[in-house]
This record gives C-alpha cells, sequence and structure tokens, in this order.
C-alpha cells in the first residue's frame, strides 16, 4: 500500500499539483486501498467502495473520490475506472445579511479576529489565501491585495476595502512577522483555526445559521451583483476560471425575486 501511494505523490507533483489536492487525494486513495486489503485491487471493488460512501455521504464530497480514483487507476494501474461523476445535489447556500456580517464584525473584539473577517468579506477571500498572505502583498498605492497561487496555481489582484484601509496599514507594522495574520506559536494559522474565529463571531452575534468561512465570500459575491456588478468582474475578483462557476450567484441573490409584483396583488 505504501509503495502504491508513494507512485502517487510522486506522480501528483510531477505534475505540479498543489499541496491540497495532493493531500486530499492521497486520503482517497489510502482509504480506498484499506477498504480493498481484503477484497483486492479491482475496478469492482473501488465501485462497491464508491457505493458505501455514496449511501453514507453527500454526493458532492463522494465526487472528490471519484476524480482520485480514477486518477489512481489511470496513472498509477495503467487501468481504466469506468464509474459515472455522482450527480451533485444542488443546494444553495444560506448567505448573510449586509446586517448579519456588520453585527458579527461589531460583536468580534480581536483586532487579529476582526480584520480576518473583514478581508473574508470584504474581498471575497477563501480561507487558505487568508493564511497565506503575506503584508508585501499589500499595495497600499494602488489599494490591490496580490493574491499568490491561489486556487489552480493561479496569481490575481482585489481590492483592498476603502473603510479598512488606513487601519489596515496601520496593523501591518503592529509586529515584524512577513505574515499578516501570524499564529501565536509562530508560523501560519490554520483553516481550522479561522473556521473556529468565524464560527465564534456568528455565535457572539445571535446569528443561527451555519455559518463558516467560505460563506463570506460567498455573501460577498452575492452583494456585488446584488449592487449590479458585471458578472464578468465578480469572476475575476473571484478568480474563477469559468464565467459558469460564478453564475451561481445569479440563482443565490435574491433581489430581483423580492421586486417581483404578484399578480396576486393587483386583484
Amino acid at each position: 500500500m505504501e509503495s502504491l501511494l508513494k507512485k502517487l505523490e510522486e506522480n501528483l507533483k510531477l505534475r505540479n499539483y498543489s499541496k491540497e489536492t495532493i493531500k486530499g487525494y492521497l486520503s482517497h486513495v489510502k482509504n480506498y486501498l484499506e477498504y480493498a486489503r481484503s477484497k483486492g485491487i479491482s475496478s469492482q471493488s473501488a465501485k462497491y467502495f464508491l457505493l458505501i460512501k455514496i449511501s453514507k455521504n453527500n454526493p458532492s464530497s463522494v465526487g472528490h473520490n471519484v476524480f482520485a480514483l480514477k486518477y489512481f487507476f489511470r496513472e498509477i494501474l495503467h487501468q481504466k475506472l469506468d464509474v459515472p461523476n455522482p450527480k451533485r445535489n444542488k443546494t444553495l447556500p444560506n448567505i448573510l445579511s449586509v446586517e448579519e456580517i456588520k453585527r458579527m464584525i461589531e460583536f468580534t473584539n480581536n483586532i487579529n479576529h476582526r480584520f480576518i473577517i473583514k478581508l473574508l468579506y470584504g474581498a471575497g477571500l477563501r480561507v487558505s489565501e487568508i493564511v497565506n498572505l503575506k503584508k508585501k502583498d499589500l499595495y497600499f498605492e494602488d489599494n490591490l491585495i496580490h493574491i499568490k497561487l491561489a486556487k489552480g496555481k493561479k496569481d490575481r489582484f482585489v481590492k483592498i476595502p476603502d473603510s479598512i484601509k488606513e487601519e489596515l496599514k496601520s496593523f501591518c507594522i503592529l509586529d515584524n512577522s512577513e505574515i499578516l495574520f501570524p499564529s501565536n506559536r509562530g508560523g501560519k494559522l490554520t483553516k481550522k483555526t479561522i473556521g473556529k474565529i468565524v464560527e465564534n463571531s456568528a455565535k457572539k452575534a445571535g446569528i443561527k445559521k451555519r455559518v463558516y468561512p467560505h460563506l463570506l465570500r460567498h455573501s460577498f459575491a452575492t452583494h456585488l451583483l446584488e449592487q449590479g456588478t458585471d458578472l464578468r468582474i465578480i469572476q475575476k475578483l473571484l478568480g474563477h476560471s469559468s464565467i459558469k462557476t460564478t453564475q451561481i450567484y445569479t440563482q443565490i441573490s435574491q433581489s430581483s425575486i423580492k421586486n417581483v409584483r404578484s399578480p396576486l396583488d393587483s386583484l
């Protein structure tokens, strides 16, 4: 098992996959190999393994297992794994209102935590981008943040929110760390820590919805759309390769529905 995982890891590294993707693929394949100890490695055992996963998990999360196993069979075993990609449940995130985000910020006393929330929402950043953000990536003269090697190994620029520019500039000189949000032990914060920061802020603000870091990014995009920002601009700010990914926010936004006048109201 170890030799197969080692080959897979080397293959992924040679193809310059991100650390997150490598970690995910190795985890999914390791789980399958442990399942296959007694049943043998074959396309049939892989199908049974995925069927068990689908019965227990959301199809969206099982999709990652499918991609990882197909890659493993193709690249390492040189076999074809003929299984369909599971159809995803088309659920929409329960977006935070502007008032709810305002309350989250107001109820967050820790200055580091408050800036994390402001940038997750105000610049539409992914949690991985917050973790890796360095002070030298902030271009205050141009009002820009340089997001380096984000998802898909792509660079992009986002705007520093005008409302926090001066405050953020002062925040950057509080310590000598290169990282914008270092951990107390040195080095970077973990994604789990940022998740807890966001969750705790939401609880303090009395928000009953399930609040997680990516929901702030969803809220950023939805609120921009409702303000009339062009979808192509939102795509660029979010770093989406395809406009189809960004188009989900036209479904999430409720502004067009709220403005509809029911024919019942004309009776």
